[in-house]
């Protein structure tokens, strides 16, 4: 998957996210900006999970809001 995809098109897709982290704050989603590595960083403070459960997470998101 091409992330710079997710990143030129955050404004529409930070809905979707909003909709799959709810904890995660719009001024959070603000400084994220679609960058993986920071979205990866406020699930692990958010919601307490592990690095590799972020980045699961993220990247099944992905794959279901961003076509190849």
């Amino acid at each position: 998957m091409n992330w710079d995809r997710i990143e030129g098109n955050w404004k529409q897709l930070k809905g979707n996210a909003k909709e799959q982290w709810g904890k995660i704050t719009d001024e959070d989603f603000d400084i994220i900006a679609g960058r993986k590595d920071q979205l990866a960083g406020k699930l692990q403070e958010r919601y307490g999970m592990a690095k590799e459960e972020a980045e699961r997470q993220i990247d099944a998101w992905a794959n279901r809001h961003v076509k190849a």
